[in-house]
């Protein structure tokens, strides 16, 4: 267990009188529910009476007037051990929580200002408590967004030398050499992974999909890597897809001069762990992306590349926060290895010529590895502390 599923608040109550018609309102004896633990500028962490070890649920309310959060951590060390968001005014929530013998506090995040540190609580009794996780700040997201911006800029001077020779084929008329160049160029953008999202317009006119456009695939704003597979593998004409080609590369050069002037948000590296695959399996395992080249399986093999990358990076982090990084690295190799045994020499099954068993432990193994991949976001969302 991490913190990802650590940090679920259940049930929600509003203050007020229990409605008429209800046991409480008749006056029967109802259970006596637990103080409620206060979150607001003027009163953190004030109310946790009777603190005691093992499983329990605490009553949290903000009895401020702004939303708030609060985070119940250790003291010192500060590890999260359960988290609320957007509490609201007047609100109270419960969280079930396993303590072992130590000292807490409520960390209170109120709208518009700096982290609150609530009493400490000291803890006493027998038995141990459930994980708890050290929160990331932006800094520590700093190395690892810096080592993957190190990583993108390598790919885009790939990207831009292989794309060079796919253009190069096409202005020569060679689109036996256009067609065994394309596949090579698609991926080094592929393997990019969590880039993706601050590359802007770039990623629409470099790897777009003619879904939506008005006139499909013979629509103008249909661009980019799918455009030329489109006309390689539907018979055009090098004349008449030479201007696409030479439109990509024109494209793919200005992606690189404009990337050291990108900015990759930290706090974003974190979700793309997930997305990448998340849209791998929508869109490459479905067959959808394929204009007819038959390498869906190709794309999702350089996908898995981009967020190994991006694992890699956040290694550092994941190590001493996510128990399940071992089996995590376990299931990246396990859909390595089935999507490698499509891969025929330079050829690769089309995802619908698949036999149904192997097309089922493909998708089953990229959604086993979406739910090792998802805890990432939680653990290594960025955290202010002070």
């Amino acid at each position: 267990m991490v913190l990802a599923s650590l940090l679920l608040a259940t049930g929600c109550s509003e203050g007020g009188t229990a409605p008429p018609g209800t046991p409480a309102a008749r006056g029967s004896a109802a259970p006596q529910a637990p103080p409620s633990i206060r979150v607001s500028a003027s009163h953190c962490g004030e109310g946790w009476t009777h603190p005691h070890t093992g499983d329990q649920t605490l009553m949290v309310a903000n009895d401020g007037d702004v939303s708030a959060g609060a985070d119940l951590i250790d003291v010192p060390g500060g590890a999260v051990h359960a988290e609320l968001e957007g509490l609201a005014p007047g609100t109270t929530r419960t969280v079930h929580v396993s303590l072992g013998p130590g000292t807490y506090a409520i960390r209170c995040e109120i709208d518009g200002r700096d982290p609150i540190a609530g009493p400490p609580v000291t803890v006493s009794g027998g038995g141990s408590g459930g994980p708890a996780t050290l929160p990331v700040t932006y800094n520590d997201l700093y190395a690892p967004a810096q080592a993957y911006r190190d990583y993108v800029a390598g790919g885009l001077k790939t990207l831009v030398a292989r794309t060079r020779t796919l253009a190069g084929a096409v202005d020569a008329g060679d689109l036996a050499a256009a067609r065994a160049a394309w596949l090579p160029a698609h991926l080094a953008y592929e393997s990019l992974g969590a880039a993706y999202d601050t590359f802007g317009d770039f990623d629409g006119e470099i790897d777009g999909r003619p879904a939506g456009l008005p006139g499909g695939v013979r629509d103008p704003g249909f661009t980019g890597m799918h455009r030329v597979e489109y006309g390689l593998w539907h018979g055009e004409s090098a004349k008449s897809l030479r201007p696409a080609a030479d439109r990509l590369y024109k494209d793919v050069r200005a992606l690189r001069a404009d990337f050291p002037d990108e900015q990759l948000e930290p706090g974003d590296l974190p979700l793309r762990a997930h997305e990448i695959l998340e849209n791998t399996l929508r869109f490459e395992l479905s067959g959808r992306a394929d204009e007819g080249s038959g390498t869906t399986l190709a794309t999702a093999a350089a996908n898995l590349r981009g967020t190994r990358a991006t694992v890699g990076v956040l290694r550092p982090l994941l190590r001493t926060r996510y128990p399940g990084l071992a089996g995590l690295d376990r299931r990246l190799d396990r859909v390595e290895a089935l999507l490698k045994a499509q891969r025929h020499g330079g050829r690769w099954t089309p995802v619908e010529d698949l036999d149904p068993p192997v097309r089922e432990s493909i998708d089953g193994a990229v959604g086993d590895l979406l739910e090792g991949l998802a805890p990432i976001a939680t653990i290594c969302f960025p955290r202010r502390t002070q």
